[in-house]
Order: structure tokens, then sequence, then C-alpha cells
């Protein structure tokens, strides 16, 4: 009789569920898991090796050549030379008095008009794809072909412009070769070429306001100039400061519209600027050390002026 109990036992054994386990791990996860944080690193490195090769190295470098010159092959440390250098060249202070005159004639063509252009786009409701493409159309021209189409303009002697004037029986203008004309000309240029972009931006800022806003403009009895002052400009506020920041770095580092309208310096150096000089110091003048004086000159400047203002607007805001 025990046998039989002995066989029943090994079988009930044999088949008794095997004891309950958790789910087990999905097979693979942890090495794809690796791999896509491989794969995001490998990007993240490549980013900062392209910046620290040509961005953080070339102003590291820049720092380092300010205080040095270099003569016969041999490269001295000479202090304060270099900026002493730069600014006893009459051209220096000529040369921030016409940048900062472009930086004020940029701000109030170059950040205005492209605000305005934006809100005249945002009106319609139809066609806003045909206006969008043809604001941004000259920023996808090369800066060559733009600045050719704006010698001709400008020409004194068949130029469209001057067409223009003699049309509406004008005085013609000598737009590029006068010292009190050529800056503005310029600029009108540089606003052409660069105002796309900056619309763009303008009016994706403002589709995002809801027009419930402008409703209840309107039902106060808002007008249009009212609704701009009072909705647009408010609930834009962000875009406009950050713009407006841009704006100033960008126009006070101007150099190809100067360069390739006026050959550089201009009429009686009207058109010389900052950048303009500095490009003279090191291609004309083998004079590295001083170019790069002038380049953390201006690179402080841009960065004290960087952080006063973001320094304020969150003064505003709070």
């Amino acid at each position: 009789m025990p046998a039989p109990t002995a066989t029943r036992g090994k079988a009930a054994h044999r088949l008794a569920p095997p004891p309950a386990r958790g789910p087990a791990p999905p097979r693979g996860a942890f090495g794809r898991s690796l791999r896509r944080n491989l794969t995001a690193h490998g990007f993240l490195i490549g980013a900062v090796i392209c910046f620290a090769v040509f961005s953080w190295y070339p102003m590291v470098r820049e720092f380092l050549l300010a205080f040095q010159k270099t003569e016969s092959g041999d490269t001295v440390w000479v202090g304060l030379d270099n900026l002493r250098t730069v600014f006893n060249d009459p051209a220096f202070w000529q040369a921030w008095r016409n940048t900062l005159l472009f930086t004020v004639l940029a701000l109030v063509f170059g950040f205005a008009v492209p605000f305005v252009t934006a809100v005249v786009i945002n009106e319609f409701r139809q066609g806003q794809s045909y206006l969008r493409l043809l604001v941004y159309l000259p920023v996808m021209l090369p800066p060559v072909a733009s600045v050719l189409l704006f010698k001709y303009l400008y020409d004194p002697g068949y130029g469209l412009l001057n067409e223009l004037l003699g049309f509406l029986h004008l005085p013609e203008q000598q737009w590029l070769q006068d010292p009190d004309l050529s800056m503005l000309s310029v600029v009108i240029a540089a606003t052409w070429m660069n105002m796309g972009g900056a619309t763009l931006i303008y009016l994706a800022a403002l589709q995002g306001i809801p027009g419930e806003l402008y409703e209840a403009a309107e039902l106060d009895g808002a007008g249009l100039f009212r609704k701009i002052w009072h909705v647009t400009i408010p609930q834009t506020r962000l875009i406009l400061s950050l713009m407006l920041l841009m704006q100033v770095i960008a126009t006070m580092q101007v150099f190809v519209e100067p360069f390739l309208l006026t050959g550089g310096a201009g009429p009686e150096g009207s058109t010389t600027t900052v950048v303009y000089l500095i490009y003279q110091y090191a291609f004309n003048f083998n004079n590295y050390g001083a170019a790069a004086a002038l380049g953390l000159m201006l690179l402080v400047l841009l960065a004290g002026f960087s952080a006063a203002y973001v320094k304020l607007s969150r003064a505003e805001d709070e």
C-alpha cells in the first residue's frame, strides 16, 4: 500500500503548477535605452564640439590676441599697447559714431517696419501665405544680388529712384556718394534685405493673441490704433523685447551692407563702422592685435548692454 501512495505523491508533484513569479522585464529594453541615450549624448557632444571650435575658441583667442603682438613670427605680450593704438586712431571715434547712427536708424526702420507689416498682413483673412512668401523673399536672395539691386536703384545716372524723382520734378540725389545720405541709404537697403524674418516672428506672435481681447476692445469703442496700443503691443511685449535686443546686437555688428554698397568707408568715411575698422586692422594693416582689441571692446559693450537690458526687463516684470 505505501508504494501507490508514493507514486500518487510524485504524480501530484509533477502536475502542480510552478510558483507564481513577477512579470519578466521586456527583453532588450536596457539595450534599447542605452543605445538611445548614447545617440542623444553623441549629438550633444557633437554640438558642444562645434560650439567649442567655432565659437568659444575664437573668443578666447581674440582675448589673448588683444594683449599680444606678432613681429617677424614672434609673439610677445604688449599689455595695453593695442588698446592705445586703437584709441589714438582718428577713425576710431568716427566708426563708433557711424555704428551708433546706423543702430538708431535701423531701430527706427528695421524695428518698426517689420512690426507694422506683420500687423497689416494679420488683418488679411485670405492670401496670408502669399504675403508671407513675398515678405520673406528678400531674405532668400543672396546678399550680393540684393546689393546689386540697390546699387542699380541708387545709381545717380540711370537709377530708378532718381528717375522717380525726375518724374515728380524733384531734384536728383547722390544716394551713395553724398555723406549726408549714404548711411540712410545703407539702412534702407539693410531693412529691406533683413526684415522678412522679423516680420514672420511678429506675425506668429500676433496670431497667438486671443480674438476675444479684440472683441472686448471693439465693444469698448476702441479704434485700430487703440487696439494696437492696448492689446497688440502688451500681448507681444516679450517678443518685442527679445527682438529689440537682437536688433541692437545685430546692427552694432553691421558689415556686409556698407562694405558691398559703399566699399566700407563710404564718402568721407560716412559709413565706416566698428566691424569694418576691425576688418581694416586685420586684413589691410595686418595688425591682428589691434583688430582683436577693438573686437574685445565691442564684445564687452554688447555683453554689458545685454546684461543691463535683461536686468531692467526682469525688474519691470516684477
